[in-house]
Formats: C-alpha cells, structure tokens, sequence
C-alpha cells in the first residue's frame, strides 16, 4: 500500500563479506506455445464501432448535434464544461466554441454532473441561440437551465457573457441529472430531469407534478409565443425567461393520482412525469416520437415512448415490474416499450432512430446501448405497439448517440476512450470462429488431468474473487517468447496482445466433499488490440470434454447437497459483453495477475518459489525485477495473523476495484484499490451516491451495520448486490470479515486528523502540523502518530536495536499492529537516491494484527560499510 511519510531510524556497519551466491535451479522456464487456436479477434460478420474523426479526442463526450440544416458542422458537449465543435467534418479539427468549465461542476470520472445537454434554436442560422444544461457549484448545488448567444463575427465561438438563465434548481444529490435537450417538431423546448438522485426516489419528486423540476420531462416555449402562458411562481424558475405552452397537460390540472392539488402551484412545464434518470432521449423527425431511455435503480432499464401527460410509473414500478414503494390502488401508468434485467446491462443509455440510407436493414430502427455491459441494440417499434430487438455489437461506455449530419450515420459518445465513434457495417467476415469444444482450442495436452500445454504457465493468487463456493485453477501463456510484460509494482501490469488467461471452475455438488467436485467451466480472456475479450466453456455432464457457451451466457440449476439437506444453486455462465463488465481497462484488463496477487510462492514442480521471483528469472518481463521480498502482498481473508484492515482492503481490492477507482465504472467516489491508502480511500465515512432510502449510511460507517453500504450491498443478492453480476450465493465469511473490521476496530482507530486533535485539540494548533516536532525528539508528529509514541513526551520513543552476529546484521524494532514496517540500506548514506529495500525474507510487507517484535536479518554479502533505515506506513 502507498505510503506518504515514513520514520527513519539509520545506523552504519562495516560487514567486509566476499561470499558469493549459490547457483539456484530455475524452477520455470519460458517456452513458446504454439498450440493455442484462440483467435485476436472473434468472429465478427455485420455492426461493430469505429472512431468517427481519426485521433480527434473529447475529454468525456456528452452530446453531439448540429445546428439546423447544417450539414458540415457538429457540436460535442465535454462533461467538464466545454462545447467543441468540428467546423469542417471533411477535415476535422477540433475548436473551442464555449468554456463554462467554471461554472459547471462535476465531471470527474464516474461523477453524473457537468455540463449535459446542448440544443440549438429552430432559429439559430438568424437568432444565433443555443441552450445548454448543467449542473453548477454557483450559489449552491443546482441543475440550469440557460440560454447562450453565438458571436455574430465568428460563427465558432460562443459568447460566454451572453448567458440568459431560465431555471436554476437547487439539487440535494449528485446523481440522476438527466439534462438532455431537444426542440421538438413543435418548436418548443424539451428538457429531461432525474429524482434528484439518492436512492427509491427519497426526496419524494417522482409522483408530485406540484413541487419542484424533477422526475420528469419539461416543455417549454422559449420564444414566448402569442397564447402561451405565464408560469407558475417558483424559486427555481426565471418566469420572464420562458413561456409554457398552452396546451401541456398540467396546466389547470386540480388533481393528480387522487390528491387536490393547488392549480397555481402546478408545475404546468412538465410533459411527462414519472422518470428516474432520463439520461438520453431523441426525437424521430419523421414520425414526431420521443424516446427517452431511463436509468433503473438495482433491477430494470427502460426505454419509453414519451406521449404528453404520460405517467411512467416510477417510483412504484421499475420498468415492467413493481418499484420500491407500493402501488397505490388506481394507479395508472404508461409501461416502457421494452426493458431488461440486470443481466443485459446496468445503466442504459437512450439512442436515436436510424434515417440514414447506407444501412437498409436499420432504417427506422432505434439505436441504443448499454453503458455497463457495452450491448448495443437496435429496436424497431411499429404502429400495434410491439418490438423487435436485435443486438447489433458491443462497445463499452457509451453515454450517448447523436447523428452525422453530413450522412446520417449514428455516432456515439465514448467517455472510456475520450473518443467519439461511428457505427458501421462489415459485408465481410472479419475476425476467426472461436473453436466449438474446449479439447479443440489447444489449451491442454491432456484434458481429462487439465494439463496444460507448453507455454501454458499455471499460478495461484492471494486473494480470489468470491464465485459462489467454486473451486478455482488458472494459467497465462505470453505465446511468442519475445514478448514481454511490463511490471508495475502498485499500478496495473501491461500485457501483449496475444497474452491469454484461463480460469476453470470446480463445484463440490456435497459440500465440504472434495470427491464431489463437478466440472463447471473453463474461462478465457484474451488480449488483444481492442483490449480483452472473454469466453467459457461449459462442461457436458459427462465430463469429458466443454462445448462453447453462446454469446448471452446462460444459467443452470444445480442441486447441492448442504448440511443434509438439498438447495438449488443457479450457476451463471457470462455472456461476453459481462467479461468486459468486469474486465475493464481501468483495472488492467486482467484481474488478479498483479504484484499483490502474485507475490507468493508456486510449487512448480522442481522447486516452490515465489512467483515473481520465477517469472522474472524465466524472463517475461521487460526489465528486471528487483528487491521481491519488499513487494506488496495481498492477505487472504483467513490470514488471522494479518490485521483485519489489512485483509480487508484486500478483499476489497480483489472484489470491488475493477469497477470502484478512477476511471471504473462504478458511481461510488470510493476507492477500493489496493495501493490506495484507507484514509484516502473514501471508505471510512464517505459520501454515497445512492444512500438506498437510509440518509444516515454511509460508505463503511465505524461501529455500525445498518449503515455500512459496502456490508449491506455484500451482504444482500437480488437489487443492490455486489457483485452485480455472475453470484447468487452469499459470501459468508467475506461478510463477516467486513463486519467484524466495522465493529470491533473501525470504532478505534483514528485517522491523523483524528490523533491531532487528541493531543493538541486542534488540527491547527501551533506544533500539530504532521512535519513538527514539539518533545525535540527528533521524530515529528505524523511519525508519532504511526508508531503510537506521545508527541509530547520525549522519553516515549521508538527504538530499533541491531546485532551483529558475523557477517550477519540483525536489526530488532517494536512492530506495531496495522502498520507496515520495510527495513533499507544504502552504501553511500549521501545518495538519498540510491536507498533500496533490503531483499530478504523478513522484510515482507506485513500489517500484523498484533504488536510484536520484528526481527529483520540482513545476510547478504558486501565489501562495503552498509547504512540501514527502517520506513513505517499506513495500509
């Protein structure tokens, strides 16, 4: 785990050792595989994505439209408060046309504000007016709506002083914004609006149409039309900026669900009401439908047909099944047109209807995709009110779709890659079939003993994923020899394309009887120039050999044999659009093959070593790996030597930090990787995004169950669970492990912040800051603070004592429990460079859930006098 400060303890010894090193046997070799038939790339025959503007990046693509009757210009909202525009898409380049970056709050990753929407006036080659929506920090958390002006002497530049605001809604969440912005073929204004975040709709806006401007869509005139109306009073709204249209559906509406309501307290904007998240919506010129795709909580994601006046049921439904509260009796609501389960996707985003002519087969159809998943699937809706979904390809965040409007083509907002892109369509196979059956991709030599073939290297890790009760063996092949990886120490390995990773799954069908194992599955995942792709084979009953799953996945009922009695367990088998959901690039694509995980020993058959150490000495990596002894290592969650914060953040890291750090895709602002430290982690105390329903909860809150999300999501299957995907089974002791952490020493502990204001009441005070040293001790405080010594009490010292025994040196110190203790030397005390981390045994990197006496032996031979500090961490 990384570390901020560190306490120094020096000493210097002249050692005068010439013994060399005995010749080690080199328990691994690297060997070429030249057997597996895994293609770079699948088979891929039709629709797949493509950059749309060659190596033109956009910092978190939003929105991308063109002005009316344009059809050479295009617009890209970026989340962090601009608006580029390519003014010749012939030859692209990109412009700033507006900065509000200082407006405009959010945009950080995983983070639902910023700037969100953009549309351009019916008007605009005269008038010059475009709109945007944001979310601004100016005068408190809130959602605008605002009008801007183009420069009438350069049609690429904006006038940021020129902002005309019509709504300015105070916001209590972060989460659930909506802010798309479309004219509709009525010529007014149409503005999508989220709950207001949180969880089951908990600031209660969802069925209320006399409150505030949320859970719904507006409509509104912004030329103030002959016959449109005032608006009702309300803080949020400028009412001289805008008119309402006299014909929406709430003006003069006195009752809505059963309850009188106050007609001049009637938010007469809102078309509809209902929503959740209406993330992405899009009109369909042609026909004059609107169609808006709502982000659902824990079970459903919808895609709705807006009609004026349409109710779409949340909070009591969510999608096409019952909501979080209960159904009041006559309650009438509008279904969406389609939806799916958590199993397809976790965050849809709403596309546009194809009209382009390039793509026959998709005319008229409408484009949309899944943000978590990557699915993207075309819809075709007719006039009897039935739909026909086809998925078309796969490709990971994407947060919205716009149109081409020098072609039609369908765009799509990348924000994973900062890239906007273009669906297109291949006439010609590209890509190699994956083979069939397991026994023909070449893997092992001898299926029934899953002997690997040459090249196919077996290792083990530290800390597994939790996947119900199964019984795991991995291996990784590099191919071609002359490829390498790059180590990284805390950060994530880079791989080759080629590289390829297998992971098989046991089942014990009695628990607790090994002899009962059952072959499930076998995994791969596969590097390649797009990243990774994964797929499994599924075991036949008779266990002689696993034919290929289909490329949605599947489910099977096993029926197990627990404590004497029989339950049904449901297996999943990933689709490969779920692969990718986990196996993310910001987690490095392949997960558990890194430096915590690997750093233990392997039996290899000739020797037990530790893994790093053999991959380095079989040369896989591009440069040689030094001081292994000193590296990071993950605890297992049965580690009861380790301390429980220790084994907990490695759990954590290994179950959550594929999705839970920058640049995942999770929304939580927490950080659940591994070489984070836990006072920065957002762990302890943090914010939520969704607080389900308890506004008391809190990431991981010290002394209390209720109102740790991390336990409860753990904890729960069904809605809300961690893992989303691939787990139907509880995991009973990693949940004890975080309750147990949460209960027993988060109460405790203190931060440094904390541990200030023990001694000197405040973190301000004169002699508290981390580099003072009020008792002249020499050590200062955040020292202090690590080893536990009274900052004020200058006989209350750390002591390290060192032996010399021969050629040995043995340097003896106080470990204290949860912290991390690295013994390092130099032989030139001047250099602070050149000070390395002893490599020997003793110096592992150990949070001890104990205090006990560290005994550090140093027995490596030097000619020279050699120098030796102790470094002291937080995990």
């Amino acid at each position: 785990m990384s570390v901020l400060k560190f306490f120094l303890f020096t000493c210097a010894l002249g050692l005068g050792v010439t013994a060399g090193f005995a010749q080690s046997t080199i328990p691994l070799r690297r060997e070429a595989n030249v057997t597996l038939r895994l293609p770079e790339k699948p088979l891929v025959f039709g629709f797949t994505t493509e950059r749309a503007f060659g190596s033109l990046r956009f910092t978190d693509p939003m929105v991308m439209v063109a002005p009316p009757g344009e059809t050479n210009r295009l617009f890209i909202v970026e989340q962090r408060g601009r608006i580029a525009v390519i003014t010749n898409l012939l030859n692209p380049t990109r412009t700033v046309f507006l900065d509000i970056s200082g407006r405009a709050t959010g945009g950080v990753p995983a983070d639902e504000r910023g700037l969100l929407g953009l549309a351009f006036h019916p008007g605009y080659a005269t008038n010059r007016y475009f709109f945007v929506a944001y979310t601004t920090g100016t005068g408190g958390a809130a959602g605008r709506l605002a009008r801007f002006e183009t420069d009438p002497n350069d049609p690429n530049r904006a006038l940021p002083n020129s902002e005309l605001i019509l709504i300015h809604q105070p916001d209590e969440a972060s989460n659930h914004n909506g802010g798309d912005l479309h004219f509709g073929p009525d010529g007014y204004l149409y503005y999508s609006l989220g709950d207001e975040g949180g969880a089951n709709d908990q600031f209660s806006n969802s069925q209320r149409i006399d409150k505030d401007f949320f859970a719904g869509i507006l409509r509104i005139d912004v030329d103030k039309r002959p016959g449109s109306l005032t608006p009702n009073a309300h803080a949020a709204a400028r009412t001289n900026s805008y008119a309402v249209p006299p014909d929406n559906p709430f003006v003069g509406v006195t009752n809505f669900l059963g309850r009188a309501v106050d007609p001049n307290r009637v938010r007469t904007e809102f078309y509809a009401v209902g929503l959740r998240n209406p993330w992405r919506m899009s009109f369909d010129r042609p026909t004059g439908r609107l169609y808006v795709g709502d982000v659902g909580q824990d079970r459903r994601e919808e895609i709705n047909l807006i009609v004026k006046g349409g109710n779409y049921g949340w909070n009591y439904r969510e999608g096409l099944i019952a909501g979080p509260r209960a159904t009041p009796a006559g309650f009438s609501h509008i279904n969406p047109i389609f939806d799916y389960p958590r199993n397809q996707g976790v965050s849809v985003t709403g596309g546009v209807v194809y009209r382009g002519h390039r793509f026959s087969q998709l005319y008229g159809r409408y484009v949309f995709a899944d943000y978590g998943s990557g699915n993207i699937w075309a819809l075709l809706y007719d006039a009897s009110g039935s739909t026909n979904v086809t998925r078309l390809a796969v490709d990971r965040d994407i947060v919205a779709f716009g149109i081409d409007p020098s072609n039609g083509d369908v765009l799509l907002a990348d924000v994973g890659e900062d890239v906007v892109k273009r669906l297109v369509y291949s006439t010609n196979a590209t890509g190699v079939p994956l083979p069939p059956l397991l026994s023909e991709t070449g893997a092992f030599a001898d299926l029934a003993k899953l002997t690997p073939q040459s090249g196919i290297v077996p290792y083990d890790i530290n800390v597994p994923f939790w996947s119900d009760y199964t019984l795991k063996r991995r291996w990784f092949t590099v191919p071609d020899p002359v490829q390498k990886i790059s180590f990284g120490r805390e950060s994530n390995w880079s791989f080759p394309t080629g590289t390829a990773w297998i992971k098989h799954f046991d089942l014990e069908m009695t628990k607790g009887s090994p002899e009962s194992a059952r072959r499930l599955e076998t995994r791969f995942i596969v590097r390649n120039s797009d990243g990774v792709y994964g797929v499994t084979y599924k075991w036949d009953a008779a266990q002689q050999n696993a034919t290929l799953v289909p490329e949605d996945g599947l489910d099977e009922p096993l029926v197990i044999r627990d404590g004497g009695i029989l339950r049904t367990q449901v297996w999943h088998y990933p689709s490969r659009s779920e692969c990718l959901a986990c196996h993310t690039p910001a987690a490095g694509h392949a997960l558990g093959f890194r430096t915590e995980q690997l750093n233990r020993d392997f039996n290899y058959g000739s020797a037990t070593v530790n893994q790093i150490r053999a991959l380095n000495d079989a040369g896989y990596f591009d440069a040689q790996v030094t001081g292994v002894n000193a590296l990071p290592v993950a605890a297992h969650l049965a580690d009861s030597a380790s301390s429980l914060e220790h084994r907990v953040r490695s759990y954590l890291a290994a179950n959550c930090s594929q999705c839970h750090q920058p640049g995942g895709s999770a929304l939580g602002q927490w950080d659940a990787r591994f070489a984070t430290r836990t006072a920065e982690s957002g762990l302890i105390n943090g914010a939520l995004v969704n607080d389900g329903g308890n506004p008391e909860a809190r990431t991981l809150k010290p002394g209390s169950l209720d109102h740790s999300m991390v336990l409860k999501r753990i904890s729960a299957r069904g809605p809300g669970q961690m893992p989303p995907i691939a787990s139907t089974e509880v995991d009973v002791a990693g949940v004890a492990l975080l309750s147990a952490w949460i209960t027993n020493d988060l109460p405790k502990s203190r931060i440094f912040s904390e541990w200030q204001r023990v001694h000197f009441e405040l973190n301000t005070a004169p002699n508290a800051g981390p580099a003072d040293d009020p008792d002249d001790d020499g050590a200062p405080n955040y020292q202090e603070y690590l080893v536990g010594t009274n900052p004020l009490q200058d006989t209350d010292v750390w002591k390290i004592s060192v032996e010399r025994d021969g050629d040995k040196v043995r340097l003896k110190f106080p470990r204290i429990a949860n912290r991390g203790f690295e013994v390092q030397f130099t032989t030139d005390a001047g250099d602070s460079l050149s000070w390395k981390a002893l490599d020997v045994p003793g110096n592992r990197p150990f949070f001890s859930a104990a205090s006990l006496t560290a005994a550090v032996e140093d027995s490596i031979p030097t000619v020279q006098a050699k120098y030796y500090r102790v470094r002291v961490f937080e995990p």
